[in-house]
């Protein structure tokens, strides 16, 4: 796939023009991307048209214009091509974006208020746009590919945007400790790591908005619709849960389905802390450094805009329970994950 796929995210929500190869440009939108504050003061109470307006500024003032066929992919020595080749991802990464950009266009198409509709018509944009820069990769380094499947717009657009959201909360998080380990192991180029860092940041980005949009959905629904969306939340992680039980026995199995692309709802994050690394790394550590690198990566942006808080609040949980088992069994201290 190539740039010319790509088309242009729509003229009325006033975005910075796609930018080229200038690299104090590219440098600067990096920079806007990352560090954001809403100028009004006072507390964003999710549902309040503060916090609307502020959601809405956050992504289209973060967002970073550059282009997909600006990302430059490094030449590859024999070894690194065969690790990166044979990463059992690829197909579910592309797929993943490509059911993502539809799903969030179809939601965005049913709302109402135009702040929102504008935000999540801009995160499927940003989807499709993913799915560009994850095919040229592919293309790049002869990777082979399953064929696509037909996208089809979604039957209820909430359930399926919120099974995105939730999704890429879970993998996001995953991804920005495994994606620190690629960086310090050292293992995969400079160049190629320093490629995709964009794209990881834009995917906080979207789990950031997601996060508001949860909680402003749930300030400004009926109370007698609060129930189901409860039901509908439970429902959702539940799906999940299975989903990446099912994913973990494929790819531990060998893929025995005879399919790569082991569920299209998985985003590209999903893969082995070993696959980016020589070193063993224990689930605790591992955990540790996704905490760390979540919490880096939210950093600049304004504190009064709700995060993602379920798979960090599990996280720490597990490392609480990690550690009494140390204390109680010090004899399997350290066990690599």
């Amino acid at each position: 796939m190539l740039e010319s796929d790509l088309s242009p995210p729509p003229p009325r929500l006033r975005l910075p023009p796609l930018g080229g190869g200038n690299p104090s440009l590219i440098a600067a939108a990096d920079h806007t991307a990352r560090h954001w504050a809403f100028p009004e003061r006072g507390d964003l109470r999710p549902g309040s048209e503060a916090h609307a307006r502020a959601c809405r500024a956050m992504f289209m003032e973060t967002f970073n214009p550059y282009k997909p066929t600006v990302l430059e992919w490094p030449r590859l020595d024999p070894e690194t091509r065969t690790r990166l080749v044979n990463l059992p991802i690829w197909d579910i990464a592309v797929q993943t974006e490509g059911k993502a950009r539809l799903r969030m266009l179809a939601y965005a198409a049913t709302l109402n208020d135009p702040a929102w509709r504008d935000t999540v018509e801009l995160n499927g944009w940003e989807e499709g746009r993913h799915r560009v820069v994850l095919s040229n990769l592919v293309q790049a380094y002869g990777i082979a590919l399953e064929p696509e499947p037909e996208y089809k717009a979604p039957r209820d657009p909430e359930w399926a945007y919120m099974v995105t959201g939730f999704s890429e909360c879970i993998d996001s998080f995953f991804a920005f400790g495994l994606f620190a380990m690629a960086e310090k192991s050292g293992i995969f180029p400079p160049e190629l790591v320093d490629t995709f860092e964009p794209v990881m940041q834009e995917e906080c980005r979207h789990i950031l908005l997601f996060a508001n949009w949860v909680a402003a959905h749930r300030a400004t629904m009926p109370l007698w619709r609060r129930p189901w969306f409860e039901l509908k939340v439970w429902a959702v992680w539940a799906f999940l849960a299975w989903e990446r039980m099912g994913i973990a026995r494929g790819i531990d199995g060998g893929k025995s389905s005879g399919s790569r692309a082991a569920s299209p709802d998985n985003n590209f994050t999903v893969t082995g802390a070993k696959s980016v690394s020589d070193t063993d790394i224990s689930v605790r550590d591992l955990m540790a450094l996704c905490l760390s690198e979540d919490a880096r990566r939210f950093a600049g942006y304004d504190k009064r805009l709700r995060r993602p808080t379920t798979t960090p609040f599990l996280a720490r949980t597990a490392i609480r329970l990690l550690d009494l088992k140390d204390r109680l069994l010090p004899s399997r201290k350290g066990t690599a994950a």
